[in-house]
């Protein structure tokens, strides 16, 4: 069969030709259309469901929200883990589902269930909602919105939260490839009704009368049309709240006869804001706004990232003067980056391929033809990966051997060399002619092609358990094996059909060429056979000392640190900040800002400092009001002073944030820590969870586990989750 393919290649070159056009057509296309991104997204397969209840305590959310949630899709087939926790005014419950299960039909089968949810959830605390259609890598674009130097008063975090809110995040929202955007920080705008109770009592109204009024006096009605031939007149009445003046003139009670009781008689109309979980603050500034663009699940993070600057650019044209958007963190950075050093490798490794085959063939046309294999396998591989949906990554693409991708090529065409050279013809007719060429290539080709195919078919075998891989392990690895196997693929594919080809047209005809290389390899091979002959004369001595290195390679092993993988440096630091338990988010902001001002100070390689306090909007990273999110934004490596690697920055950072009283820091990785958060439901990367009924009993046992693992060699960022603690200020009512 094989040596079929290869007579069939090389007798009909043109059509070879044409198809290996048309593989580089497939291959470009793929490369720009293929989706890029710095590492395999390892977040597994899960839907949450988000309430958020203002006025319950986390007792009550637990009681009246969170279980009602989880008791109804306790039903639904094929859930791997659920997983919850109930904080004052939210709820979030995490399904975890097989990685082969459809995101979409699990959402669908988690809407039906909380309808089911909701008639047991009272009136008034909360709806539940699914939270957007998104992953770890989900967060691909953040930003905040500020005013300019010289407008800061003319921009209360109320107005640039308003502008967020109805300028900036409706524009997004019709960006492809974004499932939402997540306001953070400044205050949401309301009509605030501020009731004077002795003016109630004097006037003989209730709380229940100026609610009843306002409800059924805010809304616009229909009352069908009326037919006037020719013209038809449609009816409808205007009664919106356009104004604090509108508010004002409500009617709350109009007694027979009497002088109408308005709204603004009882009460104070004016402008408010809802309470709020969430606060943002840049350097030492004060408060800012800001915003995450998540990412739609499965989405090309290039291409949405590209399509949400494009459209920040004409959203920037409609803000008003004095007001910018600046982001602080940007996936385009650290996809650059990763497939930066992965561009590099390739092109050196690429490189350093040619070169070895140009001197070691000793024939320039032989060693590009064995070289123009790389470009076609990688072209190949991409377009399979492109079909399969692998994303190029720092792990996928990383892994190419361009040696293993040219082994097949350079047995063939190593092959022909040789046996055209060995011909031995007298030096009248020292150059073939074409048919004899393509007679010499096939014979040479098919004799040589099984052992090739067999070196070749190893390799892939080598790679086929990673193929077998499931969860997190399968999907860090097995875009890599993949990627591998298609090049190899590929190769095995060129070898037979365009190799050949290549080799009859472009090769020397000439049987009586000899070169540097022959001497070179010639001398090799007397020293080798030098070696091997005094091997074969020392087996005791060659056996022992190659015992020796195993058991000292084993030893030494045994002796090694290992992880899952290294860690990927994305360029930025997260440092999960936490207060006292019971701190206000005001409080966690100060510290923030005191911590941003010491990191400017004292390290020159920080740009700017941005700290989430608290939940955003969607609250797919729910934090309470002690806990804060510091992203420090670095400069390039290259202009960093302080330090010559990250970890010797983190220590550096660690040794200053301690002279702060009563807040601990984690340094992590922004990407690093949402993996860890959607995996395990915690930012750090080793987690332990102490399950009980009594919260007083578990946040006893957490201390103690704390106290012992903090002195445990490597143990750093220590940090144990309060589960009480929380001030209260509980109402009861006196009989």
């Amino acid at each position: 069969m094989l040596d079929r393919i290869i007579h069939f290649s090389i007798t009909h070159k043109l059509l070879v030709g044409l198809l290996t056009l048309a593989l580089v057509a497939w291959g470009g296309y793929s490369v720009v259309h293929l989706p890029i991104d710095a590492v395999p997204d390892i977040t597994n397969n899960q839907v949450q469901v988000l309430t958020q209840t203002p006025s319950l305590g986390a007792p009550d959310v637990e009681r009246l929200v969170t279980f009602p949630i989880e008791q109804a899709i306790a039903t639904i087939p094929g859930v791997e883990e659920v997983r919850s926790f109930s904080r004052f005014g939210l709820s979030v419950v995490t399904i975890v589902f097989p990685d082969d299960v459809d995101v979409y039909w699990a959402r669908t089968q988690v809407t039906e269930r909380l309808k089911d949810a909701e008639r047991q959830i009272p009136p008034g605390a909360g709806t539940p909602e699914l939270a957007p259609v998104t992953t770890g890598l989900g967060e691909i674009y953040q930003y905040v919105l500020h005013a300019k130097k010289g407008y800061e008063k003319q921009y209360s975090p109320t107005e640039l939260r308003t502008l967020q809110d109805w300028l900036v995040r409706r524009q997004l929202l019709g960006t492809p490839g974004v499932a939402d955007v997540s306001s953070f920080g400044g205050f949401v705008k309301e009509y605030e009704v501020a009731l004077d109770p002795e003016r109630l009592r004097s006037m003989g109204v209730t709380v229940a009368d100026v609610y009843r009024a306002l409800e059924q006096n805010n809304e616009n009605t229909g009352g069908a049309y009326i037919d006037k031939n020719p013209s038809a007149y449609f009816i409808r009445s205007e009664g919106l709240a356009g104004s604090l003046e509108d508010v004002g003139r409500m009617v709350v009670r109009a007694p027979a006869g009497g002088v109408p009781v308005l709204v603004r008689d009882v009460a104070q109309v004016r402008f408010g804001h809802s309470v709020r979980y969430g606060m943002m603050t840049r350097n030492q500034e004060g408060e800012v706004v800001g915003a995450l663009v998540l990412m739609l699940k499965g989405a090309n993070s290039s291409a949405v990232i590209k399509a949400v600057k494009a459209r920040m650019a004409t959203i920037q044209k409609t803000l008003p003067e004095g007001v910018v958007i600046e982001p602080f963190l940007d996936r385009t950075k650290l996809v650059d980056q990763a497939i930066g050093t992965v561009t590099k490798n390739l092109a050196e490794g690429a490189l350093i391929v040619i070169f070895v085959l140009v001197l070691f063939l000793g024939n320039w046309r032989a060693g590009l033809v064995v070289a123009s294999v790389i470009p076609l396998a990688m072209f190949f591989a991409i377009g399979m990966m492109r079909l399969f949906g692998v994303s190029g990554n720092l792990l996928s693409l990383g892994a190419i051997d361009f040696g293993l991708i040219v082994d097949g090529a350079v047995i063939i065409v190593e092959a022909i060399v040789h046996r055209v050279a060995t011909l031995g013809r007298p030096a009248s007719s020292a150059e073939l002619t074409r048919p004899e060429m393509d007679d010499e290539v096939y014979h040479a080709a098919s004799k040589i092609r099984s052992s090739a195919a067999f070196g070749e078919i190893i390799i892939l075998i080598v790679y086929l358990p990673l193929l077998a891989l499931g969860g997190i392990e399968g999907k860090m690895f097995r875009p890599m094996a993949q990627t591998v196997a298609f090049a190899i693929l590929g190769a095995f594919l060129l070898s037979l059909t365009y190799v050949p080809m290549m080799s009859a047209l472009a090769l020397s005809r000439r049987t009586d060429r000899h070169g540097f290389s022959d001497r070179v390899l010639g001398r090799l091979a007397g020293r080798y056979q030098g070696v091997v002959a005094w091997a074969l004369g020392a087996k005791t001595l060659i056996l022992g000392a190659a015992l020796a290195l195993l058991v000292g390679a084993g030893l030494l092993f045994a002796t090694l640190g290992g992880e899952f993988i290294p860690t990927l440096e994305e360029g930025d630091f997260a440092v999960e900040t936490r207060v006292l338990p019971g701190s206000s988010i005001t409080y966690t902001a100060e510290k923030a800002q005191q911590a941003a001002g010491i990191l400017l100070k004292n390290f020159p390689e920080v740009k700017e400092v941005v700290a989430k306090v608290g939940s955003s909007e969607i609250p797919t990273d729910p934090m309470p009001p002690e806990a804060c999110d510091l992203i420090i934004v670095l400069k390039d490596k290259q202009d960093w002073t302080s330090a010559g690697s990250r970890e010797e920055l983190v220590d550096k950072m660690s040794a200053q944030l301690s002279r702060i009283p009563g807040v601990t820091f984690g340094f992590q990785q922004p990407i690093q820590m949402r993996f860890n958060e959607l995996i395990s439901g915690a930012k750090q990367d080793v987690v332990i969870k102490i399950f009980g009924e009594d919260l007083q009993q578990l946040d006893y046992y957490a201390q103690q586990v704390g106290a012992v693992l903090k002195g445990l060699p490597g143990a750093t960022d220590l940090y144990v989750e309060r589960a009480t603690g929380q001030a209260q200020i509980v109402a009861q009512a006196q009989p």
